[in-house]
């Protein structure tokens, strides 16, 4: 039968086979699910209702050992019900808080909202679905019997008083055994708590079996006591003896059970020691790049906020400083307590950081974004990776921290991946020497940090070149056989392009920049002042909106037409496309009043009339004068702020500009004489219209906000700040080779690399005397070229 059900399955289609792998695999891990459903309804709802399962997983259920208890489970799935049950009952309208629900639905401060019971839609989809959860992972605990081992533990131990190991693990799962005796008859100082100790077997006893046993002898005791009771004083001072009496075992119920949970974990029977310091890393980090890209989810009024562009204003916000420097110390302390292997410190720092955590951002976050928990994406991701180190910190806690910290995680295998990846890790700014200080901080050792740094300098070196060793053995080079073309061009031929790339970057960037990923700057307003020496402007008018027209591209046409044959011109013109040229139409009559004095108007009339005498002004006039050749027809707006004429497009060897007409206007009314002036383009383009003036702006395509740090620079800029000092980091890699050779030509480094693993191994154990003499015969090793080439040869 167990062939033909084989038999059965394997014939299933690929698609079904892939369905029951995946259902074995959600059995198998039923428990993660409902984490997963638990911290996934908190994120949602993140009110205080919700708040309490969470903490319980990090702090009580991944600490436990071998697995959750019952208990926990059953206390899961309560809470879930009678929380279902409160939200359900506070949906009904006749509560006050009910009756403005649009209004106070996004308030983070509001009462209910931060409890949980306000009214929404959907209230209790999530809890149905935690609920759901829960009771699968209680049908799989009982399919395969694990839903009532307390219980069988729990009847065992109370028919035989035998120290096996069945008794071992049940007392570490319930340990409400370890209140041995409590005289309730006695003072509150007499009541004498026994713990076990750290290796002797102690009998479990229920809860149940214990208060009954309480009251029982508290019963006694008030029998045994009643007869000397003579009076009502003597039966009073006795109630309220007893009642201080419950009250400190009712305390004690609760807190002798938890002190020996966390008595347990710290120091266990047995340990199956592991190693999750990495991935806790990566956690830490993914979350430090949230903090950094996202910033803004975490700061007041900053919701469009860009790193970038504060930055490049020298500002520092706030929200950001803040968190960079929280996620970094915690780094730091995990790395510390990494490296003390200090269990009872790693459970501190857990429950201070889940408690910290979850208190901040459920309570002071959302003052601090004026926004619920539950709009904030970035906030909830954050916390999401947070939750799976929170999860990793209790499986490092569970299991003990490894007995040997040897190396770096990346130089455990020989291969490509852990030397670019080791590599990689070498080139991150300060990271290296970060690490190796705080090592060198929280690690017995005898060696100064000069000769510690020494040391980390060799193992790394010698890393690299067992690396490129083992790579040699497994793609050998026949002798006398020359290099591949693929090998040649792949690499020679990489390398060469980015080399030409580099001494050729700021010309292409500057080039691109604006002709392909350029945004064109089309202008908003177009003014025309013109000032007569030191006398009032006679003339001042803007073009905007719909005076500031789009040529076509059949005008685009007609224009560069018309300078066909000028080669300077239609140079010019290669930059520019339709979209960047803009037509301003300009009214003649100025939109001001020409507001000047009788004395100043006579001393410029007569200075004008004077023909002998100079008069600088800035456009030469009289009344009813041609002003000739002043009208700059075609302006540039680059992307800086000055403005210039197109000399390549205006007629003439000499760059002739055009000509304009300007006449003084009269209007006499009985409120008196008004004056203002008329100016008239000459010989225009695109408008027939009498007193008007045309203006073509060309406006040069500007970086994208994006690359707009960068193209600021400047040519010379980035030649100095990229070229150059990427071209010092590649000249060193080119030169010296020479003085190296000693180093790094070395055919065999097996010996080199066990006698540093030597090193950190003694170190571990506590050989501080011998950890001395390695590296003395290291840095022998390194000073005697003899006897590096006896060390470094070939095995025969």
């Amino acid at each position: 039968e167990l062939e033909e059900s084989e038999k059965f399955y394997v014939g299933q289609p690929r698609v079904l086979l892939l369905i029951y792998a995946l259902y074995n695999t959600l059995v198998a891990r039923s428990e993660m699910v409902c984490y997963f459903v638990i911290i996934l309804n908190h994120m949602i709802s993140a009110s205080m209702i919700t708040l309490v399962l969470p903490i319980l997983i990090f702090l009580w259920a991944m600490l436990s050992v071998p697995r959750p208890s019952k208990r926990f489970w059953m206390t899961a799935i309560v809470y879930t019900e009678v929380a279902i049950v409160i939200k359900y009952f506070f949906q009904f309208g006749f509560f006050p808080w009910n009756k403005h629900v649009d209004y106070t639905k996004d308030k983070p401060y509001h009462p209910p909202n931060i409890i949980g019971i306000e009214k929404k839609e959907g209230y209790v989809h999530y809890d149905l679905v935690q609920l759901l959860a829960l009771f699968f992972h209680r049908s799989i605990l009982k399919c395969h019997g694990l839903w009532d081992e307390d219980e069988k533990g729990d009847s065992s131990s109370s028919k035989e008083d035998t120290d096996d190991e069945l008794s071992l693990t049940g007392d570490r799962r319930d340990s409400s055994a370890s209140l041995k005796s409590v005289n309730l008859a006695a003072s509150v100082e007499s009541i004498h708590v026994h713990f076990p100790e750290q290796q002797t077997a102690i009998r479990r006893k229920s809860s149940s079996s214990i208060s009954q046993l309480s009251h029982r002898s508290s019963f006694s005791s008030h029998r045994s006591k009643r007869g000397k009771c003579h009076g009502i004083s003597g039966c009073k001072l006795f109630i309220i003896k007893l009642h201080c009496d419950l009250c400190c075992f009712r305390t004690l119920q609760v807190y002798v059970p938890i002190r020996q949970f966390f008595y347990n974990l710290i120091h266990p029977d047995y340990s199956a020691v592991t190693d999750v310091y990495v991935l806790m890393f990566l956690a830490d980090t993914v979350d430090f790049i949230i903090i950094v890209f996202g910033f803004w989810a975490f700061g007041k009024h900053s919701a469009a906020a860009d790193i970038t562009s504060s930055l490049s204003e020298d500002q520092v916000p706030e929200a950001f400083l803040v968190m960079v420097l929280i996620q970094f110390g915690t780094m730091v302390v995990d790395r510390a307590l990494y490296l003390k292997k200090t269990v009872m410190g790693k459970v501190i720092f857990q429950v201070i950081l889940v408690f910290g955590i979850h208190f901040w951002m459920f309570f002071i976050l959302p003052g601090v974004t004026e926004r619920k928990f539950s709009q904030n994406t970035v906030a909830q991701l954050w916390y999401f990776v947070k939750c799976v180190y929170f999860g990793l910190s209790a499986y490092q806690i569970r299991c003990g921290y490894p007995t040997r910290v040897l190396g770096n995680f990346l130089t455990k295998s020989y291969n490509y991946v852990n030397l670019f990846l080791f590599q990689g890790f070498r080139l991150v700014p300060f990271l290296t020497e970060l690490r190796a200080v705080m090592d060198w901080v929280w690690t017995d050792t005898t060696l100064s940090l000069s000769s510690w740094i020494c040391v980390e300098d060799i193992y790394a070196h010698i890393f690299i070149l067992k690396c490129w060793r083992e790579s040699e053995k497994r793609y050998p080079q026949p002798r006398g056989q020359k290099k591949k073309k693929v090998v040649k061009y792949g690499m020679g031929g990489m390398i060469i392009v980015l080399l030409i790339c580099i001494v050729w970057f700021p010309l292409l960037f500057m080039s691109l920049i604006k002709s392909v990923a350029g945004i064109t700057n089309k202008p908003l307003d177009v003014s025309i002042t013109i000032t007569l020496g030191g006398y009032q402007p006679i003339f001042t008018m803007s073009a905007q909106q719909s005076q500031l027209k789009d040529l076509n591209q059949t005008g685009f046409n007609a224009f560069l037409a018309s300078y066909r044959g000028n080669t300077a011109a239609l140079q010019f013109l290669e930059g520019y496309g339709k979209e960047d040229i803009t037509l301003a139409d300009l009214e003649g009559n100025s939109n001001s009043l020409w507001t000047i004095s009788p004395p100043s108007r006579q001393k410029m009339i007569q200075g004008l009339r004077d023909s002998s005498a100079e008069f600088t002004v800035v456009l030469s006039w009289t009344i009813q004068r041609v002003l000739r050749e002043v009208y700059p027809y075609y302006i540039k707006a680059p992307s800086d702020s000055l403005a210039k004429p197109i000399k390549q497009l205006l007629p003439g060897m000499y760059c002739k500009w055009k000509n304009i007409t300007v006449s003084l206007v009269k209007n006499k009314s009985s409120e008196g004489v008004r004056e203002w002036w008329v100016l008239n383009q000459l010989g225009k383009r695109f408008t027939s219209s009498e007193e008007s003036l045309e203006l073509f702006i060309f406006s040069d395509k500007v970086s994208p906000p994006s690359l707009g740090f960068l193209a600021g620079y400047g040519i010379m800029g980035l030649y100095a700040s990229v070229v150059l000092v990427i071209g010092k980091f590649v000249r060193e890699f080119f030169s010296g080779i020479s003085h190296s050779i000693m180093f790094e030509e070395l055919p065999n480094v097996d010996r080199i690399l066990k006698l540093c693993t030597d090193i950190f191994l003694v170190r571990e154990t506590g050989e501080l005397e011998l950890e001395e003499d390695l590296y003395a015969k290291l840095i022998f090793l390194y000073r005697s070229p003899e006897t590096m080439i006896k060390w470094t040869r070939e095995k025969t």
